[in-house]
Order: structure tokens, then C-alpha cells, then sequence
């Protein structure tokens, strides 16, 4: 990864790229930010120009993610009692390779692990200072990257405290992370953060018309969704079956929540509802959360007659729009979208996805009637 295939971000490239230049980098620095704004390829940018200055041949050698003194860390699951990260480089190759703004979620899936926790382990902490504690390979720096340091367990995490505390010599680590919530003040206090901001939206645009024929009304309504995630507008650009079944099975939740009230049989129709998201895999069924609330906040904005903010409409099947967008309103749409955010977290905290979805179809009947 070099410098050019970052997606905007120019001041934050300026910034690391004059502290290699004066040599101010740090030896501990962590990167905060959402996968798709970046981090990692900020971070691999940035090794690949730290080790430049010391030989003019590694630069392929960091973007093939096969230069001997570079080293990674990533959440994996318990394998035959084994839970090493260098265990499954080889597939956190192939996804990085292929797109170095995967996210976690992506991560998950590509394990197909979604009901595995995935964790950095205190044993991957020993493999890393075993390694690290032997000469670098071609006489240099030698750069640990921590992808997700926010996934470290507790005795992880103090393992590693103390190898920040005292790092071999000509050791960079760098670390990810979405947010610090969940990382130890203590290693907070022993390192540089670096911020990691959304991608401008104009830059985003800008990279999306530069590889991809998208017309001006589609990359609005990535813009819209995407909130600066190049990851997100990925998907959202390569998603259109996907788009198209979220959209149908979103008409046919609405149109059966909106008959229960007559007629009580089509309860019926909302649990095989049910049961058919319930098949998919966790990260889709999320992404169908999000949408959904999305397509609510839209028929809400679309009742208060701030049409110029409704980027995307439902059109399909028939589907009036309009009629629709009349019942969602501020009487309602907080407990809809309170019920789609407790759906979720029952989802992340692995809930049964069939008692999930019913209670969340059937409760939607309950909210579209009411009245402001």
C-alpha cells in the first residue's frame, strides 16, 4: 500500500510523512478510526516509507505483506487449542491484499467464524516477543503491527504492556483500532494516537468515479449512507442483488405489519419472515438492521416534507412511498428504531436469530398504527 491508493486523508499523510522525513516517529503509535476510513492503510503506507529510508527495495516487499521484519497481529479464534495469529496470516493476507479496508465484520466472515470470538491472545503476545527479541532479518527497523489492539483480552493486554515499556531496540509498534474504549489507559499512556478522520466526501466521490463507472444520483446515495467508510461504499456500490432483497423483504414486513390489524392471520407470513433472515449470517443480518432504520429515517425526513434529503426511495413492487411515509413519524419512529437497535445488540450478543426477527416483525405491526 502506498500513498496514492489512500483515499484522501491528505493532512494525516502529510503529517506521518514529515515525521519520517525529520525523524520524529515515535516507537509506539496507535491508530483510531473505523477500518473503512483507513487505519490499516495509513498504517501500511506508512511502514512501507519507514522501511524505504533504510532500503530502497523493501517498498514491494511491504505492499506483497512478505518483508521478513515486518510483523502482524490480529484477532483469531481458538484453534486445537492454539490461538495465534500467525496460524491464519496467510487467509489475513489474502483479505488484506485483496481489500486493505476490510473490516472486522469482513474479517469474521472471511474466517466464517461468526459464532467464534476472536480475540489477540497473551500467548500471541509471547509468540511477538519471541520474535522480536532475535536480530531483524535485514539489519534494520523491525515494525510489529497490531490490527484491532482493541480485541486484546486482559492478559494479553498486560503482556503487552510490558513489551511497550521496554521494546527491543529499533522497534516500531503500531497499532489499530476502531475506538479506545476497550484498551488498557495504561497502554493509552504508552503510545502516540493518531487520529484517524472519516473520508471527505468529495474525496470519497472522487475515488469511486476514478475505478468504477457509478453514475453522479448513485454516488449521492453512497455518500449518504457510507458517512466517509470507503469499506462501506464498496459494499453498498457491489450490493445490488443484495439491495434489491433487502428492499423486497423490507415492502413485505411493512405490507404484513400493516394488515395484522385486520387480519390477525397474517402473523403467519411475519414468522416465515422471520425465519428466512434468520438463515442468513450474522453480518448480513445487521446489515438488513441498518438498512431498514436507514429506509424509516428516509419515510420520516420524506412525512416532514424534507424531500430534498430523501437521496433513495422504495418504488419497487408497487410500493407507495408516499402512503407509506405518512404513518412513520415522531410518534413512532423512536421505538421503531429503539426495537431494530435492541435487535442488533441481541444479534452481536449471539441471541437465536428466529426470536429476534419475530418479535422485531411482530412489534413493528404494533408501532406503524400509532398515531401522532
Amino acid at each position: 500500500m502506498n500513498w496514492e491508493n489512500i483515499a484522501g486523508q491528505q493532512n494525516l499523510k502529510k503529517l506521518l510523512r514529515d515525521s519520517i522525513a525529520e525523524n520524529r516517529v515515535s516507537h509506539a503509535q496507535l491508530f483510531v478510526g473505523k477500518e473503512g476510513y483507513g487505519t490499516l492503510p495509513m498504517v501500511l503506507a506508512y511502514a512501507r516509507e519507514i522501511f524505504n529510508q533504510e532500503n530502497a527495495h523493501a517498498a514491494s516487499k511491504v505492499e506483497h505483506l512478505n518483508h521478513l521484519d515486518l510483523h502482524f497481529s490480529f484477532p483469531v479464534f481458538t484453534d486445537n487449542k492454539n490461538s495465534l495469529s500467525k496460524n491464519k496470516f496467510e487467509e489475513f493476507r489474502e483479505m488484506i491484499l485483496k481489500s486493505p479496508y476490510s473490516s472486522y465484520d469482513d474479517w469474521t466472515a472471511f474466517l466464517e467464524s461468526e459464532n467464534k470470538q476472536l480475540f489477540i491472545s497473551a500467548d500471541e503476545v509471547d509468540d511477538q516477543n519471541q520474535k522480536f527479541a532475535l536480530k531483524s532479518f535485514e539489519g534494520g527497523t523491525k515494525i510489529l503491527i497490531v490490527w484491532r489492539a482493541d480485541k486484546m483480552n486482559v492478559a494479553a493486554s498486560n503482556k503487552f504492556l510490558k513489551f511497550l515499556e521496554e521494546p527491543p531496540a529499533k522497534t516500531i509498534i503500531l497499532l489499530t483500532a476502531e475506538n479506545t474504549n476497550d484498551i488498557l489507559p495504561t497502554i493509552l499512556s504508552r503510545t502516540q494516537i493518531v487520529e484517524v478522520p472519516r473520508i471527505d466526501d468529495e474525496d470519497l466521490g472522487n475515488y469511486l468515479q476514478k475505478d468504477f463507472s457509478v453514475s453522479q444520483e448513485k454516488i449521492r446515495e453512497i455518500l449518504h449512507e457510507a458517512q466517509g467508510d470507503l469499506n462501506d461504499a464498496l459494499q453498498l456500490l457491489n450490493s445490488g442483488d443484495k439491495s434489491n432483497e433487502f428492499e423486497k423483504l423490507f415492502v413485505q414486513w411493512v405490507r404484513d405489519a400493516f394488515m395484522v390489524k385486520k387480519k390477525p392471520a397474517y402473523l403467519k407470513s411475519i414468522i416465515f419472515w422471520a425465519r428466512e433472515i434468520a438463515g442468513w449470517n450474522r453480518e448480513k443480518q445487521k446489515n438488513f438492521l441498518n438498512y431498514c432504520s436507514e429506509i424509516f429515517r428516509l419515510a420520516l425526513l420524506q412525512n416532514y416534507q424534507s424531500d430534498e434529503l430523501v437521496y433513495k426511495k422504495i418504488n419497487a413492487d408497487d410500493f407507495n412511498w408516499n402512503g407509506f411515509s405518512k404513518f412513520i413519524s415522531g410518534a413512532n419512529i423512536e421505538s421503531i428504531l429503539e426495537e431494530i437497535n435492541t435487535a442488533d445488540l441481541h444479534l452481536t450478543r449471539n441471541g437465536n436469530p428466529k426470536i429476534v426477527w419475530t418479535d422485531l416483525g411482530i412489534k413493528l405491526s404494533r408501532y406503524i398504527h400509532k398515531n401522532s
